[in-house]
């Protein structure tokens, strides 16, 4: 009959512990109301007690406060224990999830790893190293042709570069020796002259004024 209806009572999923601590953390609260109700009582039996003489009444109200000092030490120690199990039960679940982060962080690295492999798989050395050579050779041509297209024309080969110094050095010497033409006797008559140019003064004399007059 069950397989053909199927069973009345449905299969409830299992707590888990994120549910268990929920559960917990309900009880420890419940049960710090009801310490915090017992703590009120016994605030009011002790006023009570204060103010009533030693007798049958003040120890019926000692024996009340006896029963809920009882209750109250039980609740706490049911609560010691609950905050104990929930706190278990949070190291527990941290636990668990460092777990799953640490999971998580080596199926990353493993994934990383295998694709890093996968690349340096199509990387092929001896092809790059052919292209390095190639590249060299490439440049050697490049200087060769610089040095081909800074080559001088008509210029002999045979022309040592100490003589053209020590002859450019000669020349040097002689023009200092000499001097620039425009440097040489301002005071010198120059040959296509015959006579000496006379020096006028500068007031005229009496013979100047006769031949004039």
């Amino acid at each position: 009959m069950n397989r053909i209806f199927g069973s009345s009572a449905s299969k409830k999923p299992k707590p888990t512990l994120q549910d268990a601590i929920a559960s917990t953390d309900t009880r420890v609260a419940s049960i710090e109301v009801k310490i915090k109700k017992l703590d009120g009582e016994l605030s009011r039996y002790k006023d009570q007690m204060s103010k009533l003489r030693n007798g049958p009444g003040k120890e019926a109200i000692q024996q009340r406060a006896l029963r809920t000092l009882k209750q109250k030490k039980m609740y706490e120690s049911q609560l010691s224990q609950l905050t104990q199990q929930s706190f278990n039960m949070e190291s527990a679940a941290l636990t668990t999830e460092n777990l799953r982060n640490t999971m998580a962080t080596v199926d990353a690295l493993q994934a990383s790893n295998k694709e890093i492999k996968k690349q340096y798989g199509k990387i092929n050395l001896d092809k790059i190293e052919d292209i390095h050579d190639e590249m060299e050779d490439l440049l050697e041509r490049a200087n060769e042709i610089q040095e081909s297209l800074g080559r001088s024309y008509a210029v002999p080969d045979e022309l040592d570069e100490a003589d053209l110094e020590a002859e450019l050095d000669a020349l040097q010497f002689e023009e200092e020796e000499e001097g620039p033409s425009y440097l040489s006797d301002m005071n010198k008559v120059p040959d296509f002259i015959d006579e000496p140019p006379v020096e006028m003064s500068e007031t005229p004399t009496h013979e100047a004024v006769k031949a004039t007059s």
